[in-house]
């Protein structure tokens, strides 16, 4: 019998095939698992927004967490899972019920959730790849060391990785990606608000601080901007905002 932990990760990416295929192995390895093994937690907690703690209970107990760090490190997790594939049909269904209030993000969300309600995981697809892919390059470029001094591969990518290393956060074995992607910089914020990565209390801040607020809202803004932009625009907007009370709450005197 399959455990909770693998149904929530195989229905969050759209079925067993998909799921192997983000973490690099082939269907019927998948197929003949009953729960995640140890060694595949951390990629399939990558791949499918899961948490580790909710994948193995048995090896990760979940953080005991305040409602603004769960908060903050959902909002992330958004933000990376958009960031780094185009949403399926499952998570587009489930954007689609976000929840909003009366404040600025709140609005965002709720624009966000009509967006999904009214499109198609194809038509996200196309729009995926003409902003970020493009045939030889996309509309944007959602990289760290683009915005900060026009080319790829560049200093803040070097900083970044010096950084990380000495938190002690491993890149995720399988990832193309360099590690200034704006997806991948959201993705180690979630882990860091959510504990899911056990590193110093001052990464938060220096990660947001030095490689997140000197260029992630401008990407945001110019997301939603963009000419291919139309489910896009509206994480822009939530992105931007999202970064925004970041920046005011990172600012505040310790």
């Amino acid at each position: 019998m399959v455990d909770r932990g693998l149904q929530e990760a195989i229905r969050a990416v759209g079925g067993v095939t998909e799921l192997a295929r983000r973490i690099g192995i082939s269907q019927p390895s998948v197929s003949n698992w009953t729960k995640v093994p140890a060694e595949r937690v951390l990629q399939v907690e990558s791949a499918s927004g899961i948490t580790r703690a909710i994948l193995r209970p048995d090896l990760y107990v979940e953080p005991n967490l305040d409602d603004t760090a769960r908060g903050r490190a959902q909002e992330y997790a958004l933000l990376a899972r958009l960031l780094r594939d185009p949403p399926d049909a499952t998570l587009l269904r489930q954007i689609g019920q976000l929840q909003s209030d009366k404040s600025a993000l709140g609005a965002a969300h709720y624009e966000l959730a009509e967006a999904a309600k009214y499109t198609s995981a194809a038509d996200v697809e196309r729009e995926f790849f003409g902003l970020f892919i493009g045939v030889g390059r996309g509309e944007l470029l959602p990289y760290a060391s683009y915005y900060v001094t026009g080319f790829l591969h560049e200093r803040p990518l070097a900083r970044l990785r010096q950084n990380l290393c000495r938190f002690g956060i491993a890149r995720a074995e399988g990832v193309a990606e360099p590690e200034d992607h704006a997806g991948i910089l959201c993705e180690v914020m979630a882990g860091l608000a959510g504990g899911q990565l056990p590193a110093a209390e001052a990464a938060g801040r220096t990660i947001f601080d030095d490689h997140i607020a000197p260029w992630m809202g401008r990407f945001f803004a110019d997301l939603e901007r963009a000419e291919a932009a139309k489910f896009y625009r509206r994480v822009g907007t939530v992105g931007r905002i999202f970064i925004e009370i970041e920046a005011e709450a990172f600012a505040l005197p310790l």
